[in-house]
């Protein structure tokens, strides 16, 4: 009994000792905070920059001015008085915005978002230590909102460096600079929330996702790592009101980097293109194709005239693109844009379930974009409708109880009906049952199936043999080619009932 009380005593005074020694060290850490960016800060603040812009916009009735009821005795002293008297209704109006941007060189050149300078007839620069700059657009780039300014500013502008953003890792400590509304020279800390954001906001989203407070202004700024290097351009926020809700979204600088370089060289960008035309891999769609895993990109078409007409083909799956493994669809229009034009790159394909590679030579997207858009405007889009057909010819009820569809002979008189491009060839959909696969993928009526599982049809009883000899293969789902009138296709997966 005295051994447990001696030790119990010593054990309250330990107890106490370590209570007081953690209360110590609480006071201490408080005091203390945690480590400091203020040397960083100072360092890299001369190279941000604030932004202004101005245009002049088609405006509204002018000053805000009480407008009196018709009638009132008042109402002609009150049109007397009014500012906008005897204006154009619709005056033009000067609308500013604000942003942020950064230097990049010693002799003055600028990054931005597109975005902030977007239709502006002016832009200025203000920087950190009182000077203000008028500043030439070098070029911009929708696709990426980016944009390269050039002030004349000397030649030892203080400028930053950009780092290597494929090193940020989620929950690496990052800084952003900017001039969030209006108040210039703003710091926030945070860390790196998320990688590979997609926010649907263009054909290349790949954001570095950080709750570094980003706000109205932010938007062209620099977020840096802990060494000061630049490893995103702050860009796009997901708020309510205008302000930070801790989901803040930067361009990686890997991403930015090549687009700024064509930029500040060309005025342009000059971006690869294979010249197809692609869709994601669903599972469905990877079932019907006998694939593993949905990676890769399906080709639904080649561009005529394109770099890749008569090497690729509709139905292909791109898994690799030089050197480089296509995870999900939208990883390949980004690494084809960033290589350089002219360059041949191996490509690696599925195609009739075998593995092969192929030697491609990129051309340029710019002149490939203009080549679409001139084919476009020589297509005529026909309205679609459901087309009358009383043919007698129909699909087995077993077949279209599988599928959950009708189909019937594409004949002259319904191509001319339906305007069908004479490109088009298959069986026309004439009926999607109610609640089927079929119609939750987005068949419709007037849709023409050219293909089944990589076979083209070109009549009603050919896409009776593929179903059931799909069904007897122990497939669970069927890749239909699909057309609209017009000639656009894609791929749909329909899952056999």
């Amino acid at each position: 009994m005295r051994f447990y009380s001696v030790c119990r005593r010593v054990s309250i005074r330990v107890l106490v000792f370590v209570t007081i020694g953690w209360a110590a060290l609480s006071v201490s850490a408080q005091t203390v905070g945690p480590a400091s960016v203020s040397e960083l800060v100072k360092e890299l603040s001369g190279a941000v920059v604030n932004i202004g812009t101005s245009r002049v916009v088609e405006g509204g009735n002018g000053m805000p001015f009480p407008r009196l009821p018709d009638g009132s005795p008042l109402r002609e002293l009150f049109e007397e008085l009014n500012p906008n008297y005897g204006q154009n209704e619709r005056m033009p109006q000067e609308a500013r915005s604000l942003g942020s941007g950064f230097f990049i060189s010693a002799d003055g050149l600028v990054v931005t978002n597109n975005h902030v300078i977007d239709g502006a007839e002016e832009i200025l620069i203000y920087t950190s230590d009182g000077n203000r700059y008028v500043a030439e657009l070098v070029g911009a780039d929708e696709k990426t909102d980016l944009a390269v300014l050039k002030v004349n500013a000397g030649s030892n502008v203080p400028f930053v460096e950009f780092g290597d953003s494929d090193t940020a890792e989620v929950g690496d400590w990052v800084m952003a600079i900017g001039n969030p509304f209006g108040l210039g020279g703003s710091v926030s800390l945070g860390i790196v929330s998320a990688r590979h954001r997609n926010i649907n906001s263009g054909p290349y989203d790949d954001f570095i996702q950080t709750d570094a407070a980003i706000n109205q202004g932010n938007s062209g700024g620099p977020l840096f790592d802990m060494e000061g290097n630049v490893i995103g351009v702050a860009t796009a926020i997901i708020a309510r009101g205008g302000s930070s809700r801790g989901i803040g979204f930067a361009i990686p600088v890997n991403l930015a980097r090549p687009v700024i370089e064509q930029l500040s060289e060309f005025g342009e960008t000059r971006r690869g293109w294979l010249g197809v035309g692609i869709q994601e891999v669903s599972e469905d769609v990877a079932v019907s194709l006998g694939h593993a895993g949905t990676a890769g990109a399906l080709v639904v078409d080649v561009t005529p005239g394109g770099p890749s007409e008569g090497v690729l083909r509709s139905g292909d799956l791109i898994l690799n693109f030089d050197g480089r493994d296509i995870a999900v669809m939208t990883d390949l229009p980004r690494i084809v844009a960033l290589t350089p034009v002219g360059k041949t790159v191996s490509v690696r394909i599925i195609r009739d379930g075998q593995s092969i590679e192929i030697p491609i030579e990129l051309g340029r997207l710019e002149t490939g974009e203009r080549l679409i858009a001139e084919a476009r405007t020589q297509t005529k889009v026909p309205e679609v409708k459901a087309p009358a057909i009383d043919d007698g010819v129909r699909l087995s009820p077993e077949v279209r109880a599988m599928i959950g569809l009708s189909v019937a002979p594409l004949t002259r008189e319904l191509r001319d009906e339906l305007s069908v491009v004479g490109s088009v060839s298959g069986v026309l959909i004439a009926e999607v049952l109610a609640n089927s696969d079929a119609e939750e993928k987005g068949l419709f009526p007037g849709l023409i199936i050219s293909e089944v599982n990589q076979n083209a049809v070109q009549s009603v009883a050919e896409l009776d043999d593929f179903i059931k000899a799909a069904r007897e293969a122990g497939r669970l789902a069927v890749l239909f080619r699909v057309y609209d009138a017009s000639g656009i296709s894609r791929y749909v997966a329909v899952r056999l009932g």
